[in-house]
């Protein structure tokens, strides 16, 4: 390696490829490379690609084609890698592709030349970081999709076989991030349902409460997980809930309203499971968020089916919603469907958002006067700070945020807007106040 060298790097998709591409710019820090945030600066361009999506995917294609431009070496990493790597060796055939199981031996492709596109069994834990977001720690605890039946989802293809990480390991990595000035854990993965599904069950609750237990004011996000691993631990689940530093945020993606669509997506639970999920959390744990994801236009979805899951959204009324159009992905059950009607398929798209949102705003209208702590964890694009509440609700407030960045503030909810509530800052917490508002539990 020549000393010095500059590295540009952009990155897209999910927490997990955000949590590759820190490591991947850590690693490469480290062997004595230089990062830049300029393009035409950089020896070395990297892309984190994402294509879970067909517009994703096009948009990445796009980005390489630009980047590609700039005539520096280029190095395309991410989920696009292993699911369409022909798309990328039309567009950009000198690049040099890494797996997303290989990312810790990006200085090995660069100074080599060589694309590394077979899987490792790595665990990406440990390695050096460049955060992101300085206060926020994302920390894969496996990798692949335990799962692997859904008809229209690529990940599993392109995120290799199923691997939990060690606990102790885990544990280990918040440590150190929290010693590093972390402020809030984001745990991650495909699906984090299926944590430890390797010892015959999930071990998600024993996850979230040893990360709880560790010392330090900080927070801990949950991230998405499939509803057929839950039903056997809802019980421990809402109880590793309760523990004082665990955002009250659950992310369980229904995908549909209706059962037959759901057994044509190959599922693997009914409606009625999710709802039974949803009302026993509620139960436990009040001022719960739940987000949920919604895929509208399934070939095989009909006008009832998709009355359903309008009918399913008013009923459960989700705080979120992310909400997609269904594309084929290449090598999928689903991609060998006749598809529909674009027409119809944007229609019912235009309808759910609408639903959506007002769903949304109902749901953050309750939170006006709402008064309590909160962790300024992102500054806005016009330099607003944005803080969020135990409940993870963001919170948008008229200061600076550079000024409140990373500290804990105690601040009102004045109004509420679809997707985010609206308040001011009371005042800046000690280390000692903010603790002391975390309660041992919030529940019912």
């Amino acid at each position: 390696m020549i000393p010095g060298l500059r590295v540009y790097s952009e990155a897209y998709g999910c927490a997990a490829n955000m949590a590759d591409s820190e490591i991947a710019l850590g690693i490469l820090k480290q062997a004595g490379y230089t990062l830049t945030q300029r393009p035409e600066e950089a020896d070395i361009i990297v892309i984190f690609t994402c294509v879970v999506k067909k517009p994703t995917s096009d948009r990445m294609l796009y980005r390489i084609n630009s980047l590609k431009r700039f005539g520096k070496k280029l190095v395309v990493a991410g989920c696009m890698v292993p699911g369409e790597p022909e798309k990328i060796r039309r567009v950009a055939p000198r690049a040099i592709l890494i797996h997303p199981r290989a990312i810790t031996r990006i200085v090995e492709a660069i100074e080599s030349g060589r694309s590394i596109v077979s899987e490792d069994a790595v665990v990406k834990l440990g390695y050096p970081r460049v955060r992101r977001n300085p206060i926020i720690a994302i920390i894969p605890v496996s990798e692949g999709c335990w799962w692997r039946r859904c008809s229209f989802c690529i990940v599993a293809r392109t995120r290799g076989s199923y691997m939990s990480y060690p606990l102790s390991m885990i544990l280990k990595e918040v440590k150190d991030s929290i010693h590093e000035g972390v402020k809030e854990v984001w745990l991650t993965s495909q699906d984090m349902g299926s944590y430890g599904i390797e010892s015959g069950r999930s071990l998600l609750p024993k996850l979230i409460e040893s990360v709880s237990n560790i010392d330090g004011l900080f927070l801990v996000r949950v991230g998405m997980m499939n509803p057929i691993y839950l039903k056997p631990i809802l019980e421990d689940l809402a109880k590793a809930y309760l523990r004082p530093k665990t955002f009250k945020f659950l992310h369980l993606p229904v995908q549909s309203g209706s059962n037959r669509v759901l057994r044509d997506m190959g599922r693997g639970y009914t409606v009625e499971v999710f709802k039974e999920i949803v009302a026993f959390m509620r139960s436990k744990i009040r001022d719960l968020t739940l987000s949920t994801d919604i895929i509208v236009g399934y070939p095989t979805e009909d006008e009832e089916d998709f009355e359903e899951t309008v009918k399913l959204v008013e009923e459960v009324r989700p705080d979120m919603i992310n909400l997609s159009r269904f594309f084929p992905r290449p090598g999928t059950p689903a991609e060998k469907l006749k598809p529909l009607d674009p027409r119809l398929v944007k229609r019912r798209s235009r309808l759910m958002s609408e639903v959506a949102r007002e769903v949304a705003l109902r749901s953050g209208e309750r939170w006006i006067g709402w008064r309590g702590m909160a962790l300024v964890d992102e500054i806005g694009e016009r330099g607003e700070a944005v803080a969020r509440n135990l409940s993870y609700k963001p919170i948008v407030l008229r200061e600076d945020g550079k000024r409140l960045f990373g500290r804990f503030v105690e601040v009102e909810v004045e109004s509420a807007r679809p997707y985010c509530l609206m308040g001011r800052v009371k005042r800046i917490l000690k280390i000692d106040e903010a603790s002391s508002m975390i309660p041992e539990q919030i529940s019912s």
